[in-house]
């Protein structure tokens, strides 16, 4: 579901390249639950990025969801993300001015001849009520806490039910028994046939993973 084959990526610093990703292999599989660790700026996020289909700039052969990243226009990659790919941010990436329900509902407001308002609506609240948040649908993102407005970006994720979910420390901003709840989400939706990549720093993560990965120095061990 997610190959990359020599993936490099570099930043320009002050008029020198510095090497983020050198090389980098990774196959997951349909139904695989796989932890990246790594410390900080070793480029876990980058290489989401990458698989996501948010970085163009790199050089390398990715695949995801059958679908050769090379070549694709910007329209393209929009659609393969709103359709095919989940994606949990770090910084949340929730409107201010939507509701949590509304940012919930907005993948499938954003596709053409998708249900009707009401039906993406109830599936939207579904999804929050799935993550411990039922009762907070109606509030902006500016009147949640930090753990709340992570819930509503992973209800996001779920709710285009893709067939891969990425995940830049999805349990950062939550409570123990939060996060636990979360991790035992995506372990049953990998069970059940999700493809979930994760990018973490915590040991309950990469615990509940299939497989776990080292990123550092750029490659994959």
């Amino acid at each position: 579901m997610i190959r990359l084959r020599g993936v490099t990526k570099a930043f320009r610093d002050a008029g020198r390249e510095v090497p983020i990703l050198r090389g980098v292999d990774l196959d997951v599989s349909p139904g695989e639950l796989v932890a990246i660790v790594g410390p900080s700026g070793s480029g876990k996020s980058t290489l989401l990025y990458v698989a996501g289909a948010l970085d163009r700039d790199f050089s390398g052969e990715a695949t995801v969801a059958g679908v050769h990243l090379a070549g694709l226009s910007e329209g393209e990659r929009a659609t393969l993300r709103n359709r095919e790919i989940g994606f949990v941010f770090q910084s949340f990436n929730l409107l201010q001015g939507l509701s949590a329900v509304e940012n919930v509902m907005l993948p499938g407001l954003l596709r053409r001849g998708d249900a009707p308002d009401g039906d993406l609506r109830a599936r939207a609240e579904q999804a929050l009520a799935e993550v411990g948040l039922a009762d907070k649908a109606r509030q902006p993102p500016a009147r949640l806490s930090g753990g709340e407005r992570q819930r509503v970006a992973i209800a996001r994720a779920l709710f285009a039910r893709p067939k891969v979910l990425l995940a830049d420390e999805p349990t950062g901003n939550l409570d123990a028994v939060t996060g636990d709840g979360i991790i035992k989400r995506f372990a049953d939706l990998a069970a059940a046939g999700l493809t979930v990549l994760v990018v973490t720093h915590e040991e309950r993560v990469s615990s509940a993973a299939s497989r776990v990965l080292h990123l550092g120095e750029g490659r994959l061990s």
